[in-house]
């Protein structure tokens, strides 16, 4: 009996690490909002390592007719995964503009594996707000940003 109670206990306790270990990881996964959230985290931080897990590379290389930046007349191009990273992290122009002015992170929409999170850049000193929608998609189970999409209004 007490052999059966033993294995009894220690497949209850597996079961719950396993419950756990998998709920642990689904912040992100599972929501595409938090992906934002831990972008303009990661950034702030300078985890240049956490950052391509939340982007889709790829597709933001081949975005040719959008500045992330929010006030460039002309649009960027950028070659490598590494020119994003500098971007995004330390002295880059986006992450200088970005958190140069106040942002909020709205509301979230999806359509089927694609999302849109809603996120404002408030400029105090011009008055303005530049409006964008981040796209994100599944890829391999997991929300990445493939757009930033910037519009002043």
């Amino acid at each position: 009996m007490r052999g059966s109670k033993a294995i009894t206990v220690i497949t209850g306790l597996f079961l719950t690490v396993l419950a756990l270990a998998a709920g642990c990881g689904s912040g992100a996964d599972g929501n595409p909002k938090e992906v934002v959230i831990q972008l303009f985290g990661a950034m702030d931080r300078n985890e240049r390592a956490a950052i391509p897990r939340l982007l889709d590379m790829p597709a933001l290389m081949e975005a040719q007719d959008e500045d992330y930046a929010l006030q460039r007349s002309r649009p960027r191009k950028f070659y490598n995964p590494e020119e994003i990273l500098n971007d995004l992290t330390d002295s880059g122009l986006t992450k200088t503009i970005w958190f140069s002015m106040q942002r909020i992170v709205g509301k979230t929409t999806h359509q089927g594996d694609t999302a849109f999170v809603e996120v404002s850049f408030v400029d105090k000193a011009k008055g303005v707000q530049y409006y964008n929608k981040f796209g994100l998609h599944r890829v391999n189970n997991r929300w990445k940003i493939y757009s930033f999409r910037a519009a002043a209004r």
